[in-house]
């Protein structure tokens, strides 16, 4: 306990995940064509896979996400609720809401944009003959006229249950609407919601303290099992991937940020790290939402009214890593089955997937989804998504980093933009840091 407490948290989490990694390198090597192989401890024996890597890693790993996922719905309700019916022009919502729809939509255009312009430049398709016999069942996506439907819903209880992001979303504005309409006793409910999201708040710095054995299940579990010799063959697909994804997260949001806010970037990044390696941890914006919240908040100086509406909003409908996957596996597609792709079909992509970033929100795989949608419009085979599967993991990871760096940049823009932000807060390094630390010996 007393090494936790004299390093940060984030060095706690990157120890966590290079020692994962470490880990998941040995069992692999130990167990390479040998699945079934035994440890033998004290005259017992016990199988390494099953024990290891289907037991201690995935049991570890799973319940660190079921943790994260606990918060999602109640803080983004209660989070939700509080920031809507503290505003105190009620008609403001209509302005917050156009300023961070269409900033995550001018950002996931320039993602695809980039993507699309670095693998038209580099070819990564170009001269490869592979061959796949996977295939790729695409699902179904809804109709525009559908999703818009799907948007409010019939059960909000329901809605909750199912995780349903956008439906909680306008069910909580319209509460928080309410309460705020409601006089005395949504001044007395109010008081009830704010208490509430503290509570939830410190629950969110408890699990912090906790993700470094989190993420070090879940990486040991991942390297133990994941395919570096797909990597190796589709190695420039993955580099064009790779590098978009980090110019985009590190040089065009604080390009944007900076004009937008004149903020200083370098501030900006360095507070993001928990928040992009937890994003990186788990492949998941909806798991890493919590952990976004408590950084805007906490270490950037996003007031919870904005920060509440902005953080779930980003990461139901902000894909710009997956955009920019979309990109590059859209040009590489068309140069391995040696189709030219004219001017309008690039400009069709960018348009397609832009949209397609709210129109596939909450649907099931919706990265593969929303590709398949973007191949169809441009006349491109569907199967060819066989062709990059094995290697979409890691850079999923990678994609969610970036996704949540983007929702953390858009809220700091809206949040200067309405006034609403706290320059103190963004410039003192130490901001949030007191937070992080629970004691868990003293609970008073």
């Amino acid at each position: 306990m007393s090494n936790n407490k004299k390093l940060g948290l984030t060095a706690r989490i990157v120890i966590g995940m290079v020692a994962g990694i470490l880990v998941g390198f040995f069992f692999k090597a130990i167990l390479a064509g040998q699945e079934e192989r035994e440890l033998v401890f004290f005259g017992f024996s016990m199988p390494l896979k099953a024990f290891f890597i289907d037991g201690v890693f995935h049991v570890g790993g799973e319940i660190f996400i079921a943790s994260l996922k606990m918060l999602v719905v109640p803080l983004v309700f209660v989070s939700l609720v509080c920031g809507t019916c503290s505003l105190s022009d009620t008609s403001s919502l209509g302005r917050l809401g156009g300023k961070t729809i269409g900033l995550y939509l001018i950002t996931t255009a320039i993602a695809i944009s980039l993507a699309m312009t670095a693998a038209i430049v580099v070819g990564p398709g170009k001269g490869v003959a592979m061959q796949s016999d996977a295939s790729f069942d695409i699902s179904e996506a809804p109709s525009l006229a559908q999703v818009f439907i799907n948007i409010f819903p019939s059960n909000p209880i329901e809605s909750m249950a199912q995780g349903n992001m956008l439906q909680i979303i306008v069910f909580a504005v319209l509460f928080g609407l309410a309460m705020a309409l409601s006089g005395k006793p949504g001044e007395r409910l109010a008081m009830v919601f704010t208490d509430l999201s503290e509570v939830i708040m410190k629950l969110v710095n408890i699990l912090m303290n906790l993700a470094p054995y989190g993420v070090f299940f879940l990486m040991a579990k991942l390297f133990t099992t994941l395919g570096f010799e797909t990597i190796a063959s589709l190695a420039k697909y993955f580099g064009v991937v790779l590098t978009v994804l980090l110019f985009h997260g590190l040089v065009s949001y604080s390009i944007i940020l900076k004009l937008l806010t004149g903020l200083n970037p370098l501030i900006f990044i360095r507070k993001m790290r928990d928040a992009a390696l937890f994003g990186f941890s788990t492949s998941s914006s909806n798991a890493t939402m919590p952990v976004t919240m408590e950084t805007v908040t906490k270490k950037l100086g996003v007031k919870n009214s904005i920060a509440s509406f902005t953080v779930p909003l980003g990461a139901t409908i902000n894909m710009d890593g997956t955009a920019i996957m979309q990109g590059v596996a859209t040009v590489f597609i068309a140069q391995v089955f040696l189709v030219d792709l004219t001017i309008g079909d690039y400009l069709m992509v960018i348009l397609t997937a832009t949209l397609a970033s709210i129109g596939t929100a909450g649907v099931p795989g919706v990265g593969l989804i929303m590709l398949a949608m973007v191949l169809q419009q441009v006349g491109l085979p569907v199967e060819g998504i066989a062709l990059i599967i094995g290697v979409d993991r890691l850079l999923d990871m990678t994609r969610t980093a970036v996704n949540v760096t983007g929702d953390a940049m858009v809220s700091c823009v809206v949040g200067k933009s309405e006034k609403q932000f706290d320059q103190a807060v963004f410039d003192d390094e130490n901001a949030g840091l007191k937070d992080e630390s629970v004691d868990f010996h003293h609970l008073r």
